[in-house]
């Protein structure tokens, strides 16, 4: 395709609205050089980086999640097996949970016991619906067993105590029979859980108590040197329980700065943290968020995924901040919510946060994967938001089965990176322009698996050129081949009418003896991950 056409089609996708992706190579395409470097290793990139969430919200738990032990849905002690049989192809490693908004209204009495003696409370948060109860502590640890994760309990600082986080963790985590461990074994689990986990308070900022960055630095100090886990097999280091304190907002660097300091200042030995969070969403510069999920244009795909990259700032400067209080770098970066939060879906209920999720959601959850990869020595634990049904989800679900969407095809694709480690790599892609945006035309990451192989992303983030990638590595790769997610239109989206869509191909790299390359031809708005066969 020649210039002339390639600009035809560019006016008419901006003419149009939706944008319209050519999958065929043009000969006057960009190439990118690539090299990897496979002898000397990095840091490890932690597979808790791919964690999700799942609060009481919407139909994120109740449907998504949990269906009741009598439903026609296909369920294991109420959970759906669809959902669960999902979320362990994608190795999910850690599950945070109640919240979210929803954990500093929570207490956990409230989700024990026999089903039919639970209250029923509201959700002030989200729509005001009523709260069964029905999904609280067993079934969450139930649910998180079956699908292989670990794990993530957010604790209720706003409008709870210390004694009641210290209840919890007692009734939980106890092999001696206490009173509280004695009534967890009434409640049907004779052995204790084990948490590595527990996030203290979530936005405390806002909606988790709106409290200065120094209230809450009072509260974290009473929070942590009670948070006592007493599981007979988390004692040693190495297998302790991890704190994760509610951390700032976007680019609140006084909140990191306040926390940091007060926590090198103050923490001796009863006391300390071992992780601070951060949150960030894409598309939420004012409320009510005005993006479109779908239907948009080159301006809007231009617009989010530059927002997006704000991210590596974020992450670039609060890591600075942390570094002056913990250069050893024991306290992780923890990107506890992060994702797209775009318009609801229309009719749906705007406070269940229902939204599509298309080709472009793939190309941001694969951006902020990478900048969370190239940070791995301090970002060592992340998690969308959210799992399923909401935000930016895994899946979607209805009464007669499930949807994967293509942010889940691209966690699938990087599940050969989980505790891998990285390697370097350069390029000489140069970034692109169009809609008053710029973006990089090729993000890259690369790895050696757990499995030995090195393992290349390469994401192609322009929405109307196709790539070439010539790969080359120090070691002699002789084939790469692996799979790529495009799709039809970088709106393109996973319904219940057509479910695959948008899902990935295989791809196989060719050798070009012109260039002594593998050669990928990378379509666009697309991600590709390949393995090399390298000696």
């Amino acid at each position: 395709m020649g210039k002339w056409k390639s600009m035809k089609r560019l006016a008419c996708a901006l003419g149009a609205g939706a944008l319209v992706v050519g999958a065929a190579f043009a000969a006057d395409s960009p190439r990118v050089q690539l090299s990897v470097a496979t002898g000397t290793a990095g840091p490890e990139i932690s597979r808790h980086l791919f964690g999700q969430f799942a609060e009481h919200l919407g139909t994120g738990v109740y449907g998504g999640i949990w269906v009741g032990k009598d439903s026609k849905i296909p369920n294991t002690r109420g959970i759906r097996k669809d959902v669960v049989e999902a979320l362990r192809a994608i190795k999910v490693p850690n599950i945070r949970w109640p919240g979210g908004c929803y954990a500093d209204k929570y207490h956990w009495r409230d989700g024990i016991g026999p089903q039919s003696r639970r209250p029923k409370t509201l959700n002030p948060d989200w729509g005001g619906v009523i709260e069964p109860h029905s999904f609280g502590t067993h079934e969450f640890m139930d649910f998180v067993a079956q699908v292989g994760a670990e794990p993530y309990l957010s604790v209720n600082v706003g409008s709870g105590s210390v004694r009641e986080m210290a209840d919890w963790l007692e009734y939980m985590t106890s092999a001696k029979p206490s009173t509280l461990a004695q009534e967890r074994v009434r409640n049907g689990a004779a052995q204790p859980f084990k948490l590595p986990l527990l996030g203290i308070g979530n936005e405390v900022w806002g909606c988790g108590g709106s409290m200065t960055a120094e209230e809450y630095a009072a509260e974290l100090k009473k929070y942590a040197t009670f948070a006592f886990n007493f599981h007979p097999d988390q004692q040693a280091p190495g297998q302790k329980m991890r704190r994760i304190a509610s951390g700032p907002n976007r680019d609140d660097y006084r909140f990191t700065e306040v926390v940091m300091k007060h926590v090198k200042e103050h923490a001796i030995y009863s006391w300390g943290i071992e992780g601070l969070s951060l949150h960030s969403y894409t598309g939420m510069e004012k409320w009510p968020p005005p993006h479109p999920a779908t239907g948009f244009g080159i301006d809007e795909y231009m617009f989010i995924l530059n927002a997006t990259l704000d991210m590596e700032t974020f992450v670039t400067k609060h890591s600075a901040i942390m570094d002056r209080y913990d250069p050893e770098k024991k306290v992780a970066l923890v990107v506890d919510e992060w994702g797209a939060w775009y318009s609801p879906t229309p009719g749906s209920n705007p406070a269940f946060l229902q939204q599509q999720n298309s080709q472009r959601d793939a190309i941001l959850a694969a951006l902020n994967i990478n900048i969370f990869a190239r940070h791995a020595d301090r970002v060592r634990i992340a998690n969308i938001a959210q799992m399923i049904n909401v935000l930016q989800a895994m899946i979607l679900t209805s009464d007669t089965g499930m949807v994967l969407t293509p942010s889940y095809h691209a966690f699938k694709l990087y599940v050969p990176f989980q505790d891998a480690k990285r390697l370097e790599l350069k390029h000489d892609g140069q970034p692109f322009k169009l809609a008053g945006a710029e973006l990089p035309r090729l993000d890259a990451l690369a790895a050696r698996g757990l499995d030995g192989k090195v393992w290349v992303s390469l994401t192609n983030v322009h929405p109307t050129e196709s790539l070439r990638v010539e790969l080359k590595a120090d070691a002699n790769a002789t084939a790469a081949r692996g799979e790529t997610l495009a799709a039809p239109r970088v709106d393109s989206v996973n319904t219940f009418q057509q479910p695959a869509l948008v899902t990935p191909k295989p791809i196989q790299a060719r050798q070009d003896a012109a260039c002594g390359c593998l050669v990928l031809d990378l379509a666009p708005a697309s991600l590709t991950v390949v393995s090399l066969d390298a000696h």
